[in-house]
Order: structure tokens, then sequence, then C-alpha cells
């Protein structure tokens, strides 16, 4: 009886040792190109457009690393989508094609490619590792595949626009850019566009908002204005918001002329131009919960803005600038034109011309709202 007691006793602690074992840690998953974000819940019977892209990657791309960063090749995106590569340039210059001629121009060390004509900037250079040229990955999902293949992330795009709110840069105490030689300045120049432009959407059937319809700003302080502008779209509901100015440069202003286009830079990336504030690359804002509809705008707006305008291409480019970091809808900030090269802000000086800006931004709001369109087709008609 006693031995029997001592077995079961051990058996005991045996089980007591087995339960209370600290547990073997899980593997951790791997890491993601973008911060994972909670799944959105199920759709309700009638869903509602989506208002927040997830920022998750859509698709799984091979990449490698070079330099500390991860980077896609060339090749793999033409195979991704059907595309032909060769080099016109060997070791320089990479051009993917289909039937309908080149889509995508890669050159080697450059922060910059052509989509279909249009100048694209990229947060790194590009780099050249055995016979193909590479691509940040970053750029490629964020950048890349939404414009080349919009269909493939609907999931990620807000329904067509309704309503727009048009931000007529500057104003009150704050000029902005001007030309003094022809007593030009930028703030006259964003609120007569904006009053055309608005005219034109109406016409297009759109509710319009503007920031501002007189010569005022919210505060004399830009660290308040600016949000404030981005307010006036949240409180509205607005989804989409467009910021219009005009640039200017000190050096060689007769030599640089032509449009800019502008969105968020997304979390992670380098911005065209990278900012004095390291920190602000690693923040998540609210603008950013629509990477991928700003890029899609940033596009159609900046597409039909140099070829309408018929000016030179400076390039859509990222920016985390503070009138679009606290938006809840896409937003896009235009430079339509540089005031100080005199022979362009002649042009800007006719009310021709500015007609002309609003047009083009108007047909690029149509581009946007038709390929959102095109992407949510509407539902048949309730049989009675």
């Amino acid at each position: 009886m006693a031995r029997f007691s001592a077995r079961g006793l051990l058996l005991l602690l045996g089980l007591l040792t087995a339960c209370t074992a600290p547990a073997q840690p899980r593997p951790a998953p791997p890491a993601a190109a973008t911060p994972a974000k909670p799944e959105p819940a199920p759709p309700a019977s009638k869903p509602e457009p989506v208002r927040a892209a997830p920022t998750r990657p859509v698709q799984i791309w091979p990449f490698t690393k070079f330099r500390g960063l991860d980077y896609v090749a060339v090749r793999d995106i033409a195979k991704r989508y059907g595309l032909k590569a060769a080099w016109t340039k060997p070791g320089a210059l990479l051009v993917l094609s289909d039937a309908r001629g080149a889509r995508f121009t890669f050159e080697r060390d450059q922060r910059d490619f052509y989509l279909d004509g249009a100048r694209v900037f990229l947060g790194e250079l590009t780099y050249l590792s055995g016979d193909d040229l590479w691509v940040p990955k970053l750029d490629v999902i964020k950048t890349i595949a939404p414009l080349f293949a919009p269909a493939d992330h609907a999931s990620f795009l807000p329904a067509a626009p309704k309503l727009i709110v048009i931000d007529p840069g500057h104003g009150g105490t704050d000029p902005g850019k001007q030309n003094l030689r022809l007593r030009l300045d930028e703030k006259d120049m964003t609120l007569d566009v904006a009053l055309r432009l608005k005219k034109l959407l109406e016409l297009r059937g759109y509710k319009v908002v503007l920031t501002r319809s007189t010569d005022t700003r919210f505060s004399n302080s830009p660290a308040v204005d600016l949000p404030m502008r981005a307010e006036v779209a949240n409180k509205a509901g607005a989804d989409l918001f467009i910021s219009l100015h005009f640039n200017a440069v000190d050096r060689d202003p007769e030599r640089v002329s032509g449009v800019e286009t502008y969105v968020l830079t997304p979390q992670f990336q380098v911005s065209t131009q990278p900012e004095q504030d390291k920190a602000m690359v690693k923040e998540f804002y609210p603008g950013n919960r629509q990477d991928t509809a700003n890029a899609l705008l940033g596009y159609q707006l900046h597409r039909r803005l140099v070829a309408d305008l018929k000016a030179s291409d400076r390039g859509y480019k990222r920016y985390r600038l503070a009138v679009l970091r606290t938006l809840a809808c896409p937003g896009v900030l235009v430079e339509a034109a540089y005031l100080s090269n005199d022979a362009e802000a002649r042009r800007v000086a006719t009310p021709e011309f500015r007609q002309q800006i609003a047009e083009a931004v108007a047909e690029g709001v149509g581009s946007y709202a038709a390929t959102l369109a095109a992407l949510r087709p509407a539902p048949p008609p309730v049989k009675p």
C-alpha cells in the first residue's frame, strides 16, 4: 500500500510539473511591407462605399534586399502584368510594353519612371543588378501596382465622389508666390481658378464647397490655417479634396516651368523632397488611410494637366503636406504653373489660361471618378 502511494505521488508530481512548465514561444510572423491593420468588419446587407483603405498589400511580390532595402525586379512587374521587357539602352533604360506600346519606362539610378508618358516619382533610386533593374518594394505596392491595375485594388478604393472641396491656396495676409514684375499674387490666381472649377464641377453634377471664396485665410499662422482647410473637408463629409497652387523658384527662374502634382507620402516611404523632420517618415497620418485612392487621384489629375496645358512635366510627387495629412478623404495638391517664370506667368495672368487650368482639373476628376465607377458597377434595376 505504501509503495502504491509513492508511485501515485510521483505520477501526480510529474503531471503537475508538465502542466506548469512554460509554453514554447510561437515563431513570429514574417514582417509585412506596411504596418498591419485590423481586418474590416464583414459587410452589411447593403454595403457602404469604402472610405478608408487598408494599408496591407493585396499581392505578394518577390523581393531581394539591396542597400538595406527590399527591391522588386522590373521583369517581375512585367511578368505580373503580361508585359514585354526590353532594354532600349542596355543596362540603362528598360521599357515594359504591350500591344498598346510602351507602358513603363525605368532608368537606372533614377527616382522617377514614366507610366503611359506621365512622369511619376519613386521614394528611392532604381538599382541595376544582373540583367534587370530593381524598384523599391514599397513603391511597387503603393504606386506602381495601384496605378497600373486599379481593379486589383478595388476593395481599397472608395466609391466615385459626389462632394468635392476645393481649396484656393493662401489668401488674406498670405499672398503666396509672387511675380512682382507682372504684379501677380498666387492667392488671387488660385481663387480665380477655384471659382471657375466650382462652376465646371457643378455642371457635372457634383456638390462643391470652397475653403474660401474671398481674400481671406483661417489664421495668420500656417500651423493653424492649413489643418483648418482640411477640417472643412472633414466636417463636410467630402469625397475629394483639391488644393490649388502656383509655384516659384529663386534660382534660374526662366529655366523652370510646368506642372507638379502632390499627394500625401505613404508611411515609411521617402518623400520627393525629404522632410527635415526624419520622424515624419515613420508617422501614420489620417490621410494615409487613403493611400491607394490618393495614388490614383494624383496620377489622373497630373497627366490631364500636363497634356491639356501642354506644359512641362515636373512630375507627380509625394510630400507630407500639412493640408493633406489630416484629411479623411482622398486629397491632392496641384502646382499648376511657375509664377517665377515670366513666360508662364504671363499665361497665368490671362483668364483664358486660368479657364484651361480649371477645365484640365475637372477632366482629371472625371477620369478619376470614371475609374472608380467602373470598379463598382451599378446594380441591375429591380424588377417590378
